[in-house]
């Protein structure tokens, strides 16, 4: 599976995982992941996705500076429902990366490394879209993501339209996926440090 060039020089985002560690997947607990892994989780590449990736790597570096983010040990609590607009889509992504799940997660071994139901939706009390609890401190932070910072192609809303009415020539197809590909990248190179992408409280 070839994916575009630039997937590869999205900063990566490192966790410590202590349940890896435990049981020998991983000497030091040490996992990376790169955009890669979430579009492989996903099953393709978009705005939601890139910015679920970007939204995560800063909310952990606001939580965790310069110290390791501890996966499994974060609580992740949503403003809508999962089934609501691209919660669910935000959820996978932030579920892969912070390990915390929902009520079919991993319960745990001896009241250890728990995973189940740390992942929880439809909090009506959050001054963002999504909260991050580290368990170990109980100190948070909610953010929320502004996509409309980076604006499609004009291009794009009319073939989209035409492709999904059947109605293409042979060079739609491939001008569509780069003009798609090349806003996802906008999002994660060129804005990855971007302020007003994600607002952090």
């Amino acid at each position: 599976m070839a994916f575009p060039g630039f997937f590869a020089t999205v900063p990566s985002i490192v966790m410590r995982d202590r349940l890896a560690e435990f049981l020998g997947a991983s000497d030091d607990g040490l996992i990376e992941y790169g955009y890669a892994d979430a579009v492989k989780l996903a099953g393709h590449s978009c705005p939601t996705v890139a910015g679920s990736y970007l939204l995560s790597s800063r909310v952990l570096r606001a939580l965790y500076a310069e110290e390791i983010p501890l996966r499994g040990e974060l609580l992740v609590d949503f403003r809508d429902a999962q089934e609501s607009a691209v919660a669910g889509v935000i959820a996978a992504v932030v579920g892969l990366l912070t390990g915390a799940a929902g009520s079919g997660g991993f319960k745990g071994l001896a009241g250890r490394y728990t995973r189940r139901d740390l992942l929880r939706f439809g909090v009506a009390d959050l001054p963002g879209e999504i909260r991050f609890t580290r368990q170990d401190n109980g100190q948070s932070v909610s953010a929320s993501l502004q996509l409309g910072h980076v604006p499609p192609d004009p291009r794009l809303g009319p073939l989209l339209q035409e492709l999904l009415a059947g109605r293409r020539d042979a060079e739609q197809p491939a001008l569509f996926a780069e003009l798609w590909q090349d806003r996802v990248r906008r999002i994660l190179v060129e804005h990855f440090s971007d302020p007003g992408l994600v607002t952090l409280r």
